[in-house]
């Protein structure tokens, strides 16, 4: 009886009693703790499983997130490329009118477009600032020696009024009356002063200007300048007469640019309202080099004085240094 066990069973029906094997109680046992087991086993890996996909799914949600995040960034990095590229090829295209605008405007004023300036340089050449302008009408004759009342005898050839032959005018016969006062059309170096027997224009002026230039002023009644010394444009260097061969008062005036003789008229006409007329009529100079030439002396010079201010010290700095 030790392998056996039994069942007590209370039911309506009075006790009923059930005899067992031993084995088959243990068996009884080994499958409840089996079932327990595998319950329990189970119960932890669903647990285990269900966090880990709530931790999957907060990975997901923060991917997504970032996703969604780094799509938008996309989005707006592809509109940037595309609003910049669209820039690019606008700034393109006006820096292509800018260069045709530029070569009309050069035409325009006669300098001769030059694609090997860079752009910037042709610009400035071509816009000048008022007080640039000023200083190159101040290097280079322009505007009128005498009040101007007309011109009696033009540049280029004609009949020598006393010589009554013909021959080429050098320069321009102003309608001036005696003793009027003749200025200095631009800075210059006073070259010739007086007499000149040899040319025939009696009482001879010769200004030596920047850059090459020359002008004369003959037939002069009296000459208040002497040579080498140094006159500002507007000064006053002499008086109109009737000196050498000449047939009334007038003053004689010339322009030459390394010796060769210019139309003194458009010179005389040249002034800051009309600055870029000189450059369409008078076609012998290259006006592109030599303006570029004076750009670059002013800006020396402005700088220079730039230079000189920031390294010189204040007077009370002087002082204490002395």
């Amino acid at each position: 009886m030790k392998n056996r066990f039994t069942i007590t069973i209370h039911d309506d029906d009075g006790v009923k009693q059930f005899n067992a094997h031993s084995i088959v109680k243990k068996f009884l046992l080994y499958f409840l703790l089996a079932i327990g087991s595998t319950f329990i086993i189970g119960t932890g890996i669903i647990i285990y499983l269900n966090d880990s996909l709530n931790v999957i799914s907060v990975k997901k949600a923060s991917l997504e997130n970032a996703y969604e995040l780094q799509s938008d960034k996309n989005l707006e990095l592809l509109s940037q490329t595309k609003e910049a590229s669209r820039v690019l090829v606008t700034k393109q295209k006006e820096l292509l009118e800018i260069n045709d605008k530029l070569n009309d405007i050069e035409q325009s004023i006669g300098l001769r477009p030059n694609e090997g300036y860079p752009l910037l340089e042709r610009i400035e050449i071509a816009n000048m600032s008022t007080k640039e302008r000023e200083k190159i009408l101040k290097y280079i004759p322009s505007g009128s020696p005498v009040p101007y009342h007309g011109i009696t005898s033009k540049f280029g050839y004609r009949i020598h009024p006393t010589l009554n032959r013909k021959e080429f005018h050098r320069g321009t016969d102003m309608r001036a009356k005696m003793n009027t006062e003749i200025r200095a059309t631009a800075d210059a170096v006073v070259e010739w002063a007086g007499l000149h027997k040899r040319s025939g224009y009696g009482r001879l002026i010769i200004l030596s200007h920047n850059y090459g230039f020359r002008t004369y002023y003959g037939h002069l009644s009296k000459v208040v300048v002497k040579s080498g010394t140094f006159v500002h444009k507007g000064d006053l260097i002499g008086y109109t007469g009737n000196s050498g061969m000449s047939n009334g008062p007038h003053l004689h005036y010339e322009v030459r640019f390394l010796q060769r003789a210019l139309n003194p008229f458009w010179f005389v006409k040249w002034n800051i309202t009309n600055y870029n007329d000189i450059f369409k009529k008078e076609k012998n100079i290259p006006w592109q080099s030599l303006v570029a030439a004076i750009t670059n002396k002013t800006k020396i010079q402005q700088q220079a004085k730039l230079e000189k201010l920031v390294t010189t010290p204040p007077l009370s700095s002087q002082k204490v240094l002395q």
